[in-house]
């Protein structure tokens, strides 16, 4: 925890822990995790997080189970019949991240209508049943822009990264970027491709755009693509841009090494894998009786020059930065709405 509150702070989340107070007994409740995807470090990090808060909260006698499931396809219909065989498992409340905002809405109304407690977080979803936990998304979009209006005054070309195809997160960042050059009309988005926030997948792509683009000075992305735009952009032999990182721990580590190299400088952007610790204790306080607001918004975590190398020191290796909550940090963020 030491860790997570050091991250905290990073992230300007500065939530004052409280006593516990008296609560009704959830210890009989079942919580499921409903996962569209796994396929990439922000994911594998956002189920490592569930898996070591939620196990935790098993073993306290908290709740009953807190099961995680993930797709194995990525498609809302696969992930809709998993919320269904949820239903017939008898879960108290199902924690979502979805592969679409309005895609699974039949499968989470039949839920509701079946007295399950529905929070979705990241990857939201629309029914009005259903409670929504999310970052500023198009915020966290703009901000990449403005970050590089501070640096390159007379702007430029950029190259735009987007996330998986038709998922609400990438929808709302690409939008967030698009508003920025609105604002800031002196930079030209210039090429796009998908990355599918990951590494691997991003560069591939970004090494297929590069010969058909002219000079460009920065990179803006969403995730787990950075380092796989660096390696495309150097094998290419261009003058490498600033690029806008995701928190991963390989663009982390990337950015450290031209820092010391070169004084190469940029930030980084994202939302903490550990928000699905968040949703479990939101899903909690439910089945406790708490009157929740439906529609929570936490900050992301921003990573800059001066704070790099703490946050690096404190990302597990092939990992990504990130913040995990306690019941406390669940409970002010509740109150905070209210």
């Amino acid at each position: 925890m030491k860790k997570s509150r050091m991250l905290l702070a990073t992230a300007s989340l500065c939530l004052a822990l409280t006593p516990l107070a008296a609560q009704a007994d959830t210890s009989g409740k079942k919580i499921a995790l409903s996962n569209n995807y796994a396929g990439n470090s922000w994911r594998q990090a956002m189920l490592t997080s569930w898996e070591k808060v939620t196990g935790a909260a098993v073993k306290d006698g908290k709740v009953a189970a807190a099961d995680a499931f993930t797709t194995a396809e990525n498609q809302a219909t696969e992930q809709a019949a998993q919320i269904q065989n949820m239903i017939l498992q008898g879960y108290d409340a199902i924690v979502v991240n979805a592969a679409s905002p309005t895609a699974l809405n039949g499968a989470i109304k039949e839920a509701c209508d079946a007295g399950i407690t529905v929070v979705s977080f990241d990857g939201i979803v629309t029914e009005p049943c259903a409670w929504r936990i999310a970052v500023d998304f198009k915020e966290m979009g703009r901000s990449q822009v403005e970050y590089l209006a501070g640096k390159l005054k007379d702007g430029g070309n950029l190259l735009e990264i987007r996330g998986l195809a038709g998922v609400f997160v990438d929808d709302e960042i690409s939008a967030g970027i698009h508003e920025g050059v609105k604002q800031f009309p002196q930079f030209k988005i210039a090429g796009s491709v998908h990355g599918d926030w990951a590494q691997d997948v991003a560069q591939k792509a970004v090494a297929g755009i590069l010969p058909s683009l002219p000079d460009i000075v920065g990179v803006v992305t969403q995730g787990g693509d950075g380092y796989g735009a660096a390696q495309a952009i150097a094998a290419a032999n261009r003058k490498m841009p600033i690029i806008v990182m995701g928190n991963r721990e390989d663009e982390l580590k990337w950015w450290k090494e031209q820092k010391d190299a070169n004084s190469y400088e940029t930030m980084s952007v994202s939302i903490a894998p550990g928000v699905s610790t968040l949703a479990f204790w939101v899903a909690q306080q439910i089945l406790d009786g708490k009157e929740v607001k439906k529609d929570l918004v936490v900050p992301f975590l921003r990573i800059d020059q001066d704070n790099l190398e703490a946050n690096l020191a404190n990302t597990q290796a092939g990992g990504v930065a990130n913040v995990e909550y306690a019941l406390e940090d669940a409970q002010k963020v509740i109150e905070g709405a209210k």
